[in-house]
């Protein structure tokens, strides 16, 4: 069972209370919930409040470990694979669509990361914003397109791939899906102005309750420089630009509301594309949404 929505939807209240309900597991599928020590900014459900539901891919990685939506794929598969031998209903819950993607539909074969060529790539992006999405444009039109330019991690990939390759990048058909499973895919689809009003308010909250403190700490006690990947993620990156002096404390919560919005709009986008989602309307912390949730499970179940 898949649980997607936009950030600050509620897919993690939903997902717990459906496992408690059907003997279930979450399967995390947020890219930045998979770092340890990045918590505030990334809404992480601490383990008090987790009911003593298992939970799987979550604070698995170091914050300076290079790890994939590939690794993600094989890395869930077998966390699917062990609560299913256990009988229990794997629950995949989060907002990181190309991580689910690569999990349910699988990944064309690709070429292994050339570090040196990406350290090139980053410093050319850094001198000059948009250089390296314009480069793929020329290069390969029909997968700059599916990339939002400020997606520079997926730009890279995606432009580190044609540069090593020569080649279009593989097509989806040469990808190796998951097999074995009936997948239920719900989605959560609040009201938007709802949501972006919550999700002012939870960032302001998130500097309140100490991200800027968590950043200091991390990069105090982890030895980090700030360049790891999880640094570059919504509110950890503007809490580091104040921490540098870049921006005073109102811009970066400001600047943190304004991308975290457009990044629910676009985790929208993507999900809506996939018509295997049942939609849900409502936020998951709703007892309309839970009961049709479990509506929908225990029909899904009696195919």
């Amino acid at each position: 069972m898949v649980i997607a929505g936009p950030t600050g939807s509620g897919k993690s209240a939903l997902a717990l209370r459906l496992a408690a309900e059907f003997s279930g597991e979450i399967v995390n599928c947020d890219s930045l919930q998979l770092y340890r020590g990045f918590d505030i900014g990334t809404a992480k459900l601490p383990e008090s409040e987790r009911n003593s539901i298992p939970h799987h891919m979550i604070d698995a990685l170091e914050p300076n470990q290079v790890y994939s939506a590939g690794d993600y794929a094989r890395d869930a598969r077998k966390a699917i694979a062990e609560i299913s031998a256990r009988g229990r209903l794997p629950i995949i819950t989060g907002g990181t669509g190309f991580y689910l993607r690569a999990l349910l539909d699988g990944l064309p074969p690709l070429p292994p990361r050339d570090e040196s060529l990406r350290e090139k790539l980053a410093g050319r992006e850094a001198r000059r914003p948009g250089s390296v999405h314009r480069i793929l444009t020329r290069l390969e039109p029909a997968a700059a397109a599916r990339i939002h330019p400020r997606d520079v991690q997926k730009t890279i990939r995606a432009l580190e791939v044609r540069l090593l390759t020569r080649e279009a990048m593989p097509l989806a058909s040469e990808s190796d899906p998951l097999t074995g499973y009936r997948v239920l895919k719900i989605g959560l689809d609040p009201d938007r102005a709802d949501l972006y009003g919550i999700l002012d308010a939870r960032t302001v909250q998130m500097f309140r309750n100490g991200l800027v403190e968590e950043v200091k700490n991390l990069l105090h006690k982890g030895c980090l420089s700030g360049g790891e990947k999880p640094f570059e993620s919504l509110g950890y990156k503007q809490a580091l630009a104040f921490i540098r002096g870049n921006m005073t404390i109102d811009e970066a919560i400001a600047s943190t509301q304004i991308e975290t919005r457009q990044y629910a709009k676009r985790q929208w986008t993507w999900f809506r594309r996939d018509r295997e989602f049942i939609w849900l309307r409502g936020f998951g912390q709703s007892p309309f949404v839970y009961a049709q949730s479990c509506e929908v499970l225990r029909r899904y179940v009696r195919k």
